[in-house]
């Protein structure tokens, strides 16, 4: 899970399977909180999921600039880079 199309897709599954989000509106510019109703709760266990997909600490100050799946799926990105063995 390193392009952002896998991840976007794998995001976008959660968000479909777990939290019951409607299929059309999981786009990469839709607004987690304002329309697919996300509250708090969801976006901790969402980080939760996360963390725990990739093996990787999501900071609190990266999900507080979160507002967009997009959002979602470079953070993710870049904390894979960053873990990504330098040659």
């Amino acid at each position: 899970m390193h392009t952002y199309d896998e991840i976007f897709n794998t995001i976008k599954s959660i968000l479909i399977e777990e939290f019951e989000c409607d299929e059309a509106l999981v786009t990469p510019d839709v607004n987690l909180f304002e329309t697919l109703d996300l509250d708090s709760i969801d976006a901790v266990d969402l980080i939760v999921r996360l963390q725990n997909m990739t093996q990787l600490k999501v900071k609190a100050e990266d999900f507080r600039q979160i507002r967009t799946l997009d959002d979602v799926v470079k953070v993710i990105q870049r904390l894979i880079a960053e873990q990504a063995p330098t040659a």
